[in-house]
C-alpha cells in the first residue's frame, strides 16, 4: 500500500471525543499510516472550565497532547476531524482552527486529501449528522474527498453511523462498539487515501 500520512485533529471537552480520536489513530496506524494525533487549542474561559470538574480534569490529563498546526494539515494525506456537537454544529474550538486555514486553501494545499468526521453529543438526537454534514461544507470548499464509513463493514451494522462515528455521551464514555467504529473509519480513510496517492503517481 502507498505510504499515507494521517492526521487525527480533534477537540474534546470532557474526554469522549479524545477516546474516539485515540481509537481512530490506532486504526490509521494499523492500516499502515504515519499518524499525528493533534488537539486544537482550548478557547473557553477559565470560569466555564472550572465550573465543570470533568472539563478541567480532562484538560489536565491531556496537557501532553500536541496542539494542531496548519503544518499538520499540509503534511497529511488523510485528515479525520473529531468534535463534540454544539447545537448541531462543530465546537467553536475546532471551527476556530479551521478558520485559520485560508492561506493553505488559497494555495490549493488542502485539495485532493481525504476527509472524514466523528462526533459526540450529550443527547440522543443532538445533531450528530448535522455536525458531520456541516464540516462537509468546509471540505467542499477545500476540494477534499469526503470518505464516510458507510455500511461497508460488519462493525458498522451495530451502532455505526454511516456519516461518521458518533457517540451519545449520556451513556457514559464511548464503549468498545463505538471505538471499533472509529478504528474502522480511520482504516477506511487511510486505504482510500493510499489508493488516491497511487492513482496520482500513474497519471
Amino acid at each position: 500500500m502507498e505510504a499515507v500520512n494521517a492526521a487525527i485533529v480533534y477537540y474534546s471537552a470532557t474526554g469522549a471525543v479524545h477516546s474516539m480520536a485515540r481509537a481512530a489513530a490506532e486504526g490509521a496506524e494499523k492500516a499502515g499510516a504515519q499518524v499525528r494525533l493533534r488537539k486544537v487549542p482550548e478557547l473557553a474561559p477559565e470560569s466555564a472550565i472550572s465550573a465543570k470538574p470533568a472539563w478541567a480534569r480532562h484538560l489536565r490529563e491531556t496537557a501532553d497532547v500536541t496542539e494542531a498546526t496548519l503544518a499538520d494539515l499540509e503534511w497529511a494525506d488523510a485528515v479525520l476531524f473529531g468534535t463534540p456537537t454544539r447545537f448541531g454544529n462543530p465546537a467553536m474550538q475546532l471551527k476556530a482552527f479551521i478558520d485559520t486555514t485560508g492561506g493553505l486553501w488559497r494555495q490549493n494545499r488542502l485539495a485532493d486529501k481525504v476527509y472524514s468526521v466523528f462526533t459526540s453529543t450529550g443527547s440522543a438526537h443532538g445533531g450528530h449528522e448535522s455536525t458531520i454534514l456541516a464540516l462537509g461544507n468546509v471540505f467542499y470548499h477545500w476540494g477534499g474527498v469526503i470518505v464516510p464509513p458507510g455500511y461497508t463493514d460488519p462493525v458498522q451494522h451495530g451502532v455505526g453511523n454511516p456519516y461518521g462515528t458518533s457517540h451519545w455521551a449520556a451513556d457514559g464514555p464511548p464503549g468498545q462498539a463505538v471505538l471499533d467504529c472509529a478504528h474502522y473509519q480511520a482504516r477506511r480513510a487511510v486505504v482510500v487515501a493510499a489508493a488516491l496517492k497511487a492513482g496520482r503517481h500513474t497519471l
